[in-house]
């Protein structure tokens, strides 16, 4: 297996004791609660207005403790993920979707097939409508609002599975296009 911890970021980054005190205690936070520091969290900082912005609306989205469950949340991340081979956030949210679904398969699932992982009807109509969102967007349509209607999202709740959708199609192409690497850390969580 290559090693890709010498080379995790094909831009530099810079040194924690660099960066704006706000962007630096938010990191520092994170690795104490992680343990680590998440790669994304490094290549971000290069760039504060957009670090700010980024993590503000992924808090936004995904901190959120109304209407989808935290686990839900991950769940749209890791398919749509995978429909755009981000391999740094299949990685880093599956991991997190494993911890906060208190299963070790379901993120694998989830990423390899959706489709096929005996999800149950509610979950699947979800996914269907956050794939959609990810890939096809200019086809959303009534009939797809209807049927999460029909598995039970509220309005609040298709807005956020479309938002997460969204957010996530666009860090997975900057992921993607600055090769970002996962940390090896994230292998293990929820194993």
């Amino acid at each position: 297996m290559p090693n890709d911890a010498a080379r995790p970021f094909r831009y530099p980054v810079p040194d924690l004791a660099e960066l704006p005190d706000d962007i630096r205690e938010k990191i520092l936070a994170v690795q104490e609660k992680a343990g680590f520091v998440p790669n994304v969290f490094l290549l971000l900082a290069r760039r504060p207005a957009e670090f700010r912005a980024f993590v503000a609306y992924h808090d936004a989205l995904m901190e959120k403790r109304e209407g989808l469950t935290i686990a839900e949340r991950e769940m749209i991340v890791v398919a749509v993920s995978a429909a755009h081979s981000c391999q740094y956030c299949v990685v880093a949210h599956g991991a997190i979707l494993r911890v906060r679904a208190k299963d070790p398969f379901i993120a694998d699932l989830v990423a390899t097939n959706y489709r096929k992982a005996g999800l149950p009807p509610r979950h699947r109509a979800m996914l269907d409508y956050a794939l959609k969102v990810g890939t096809q967007s200019h086809l959303v349509g009534d009939a797809d609002h209807a049927a999460l209607a029909e598995a039970g999202f509220t309005e609040d709740e298709a807005w956020d599975i479309g938002a997460i959708a969204a957010f996530f199609s666009m860090s997975n192409r900057l992921a993607n296009a600055t090769d970002l690497r996962p940390n090896r850390e994230f292998h293990g969580l929820g194993r």
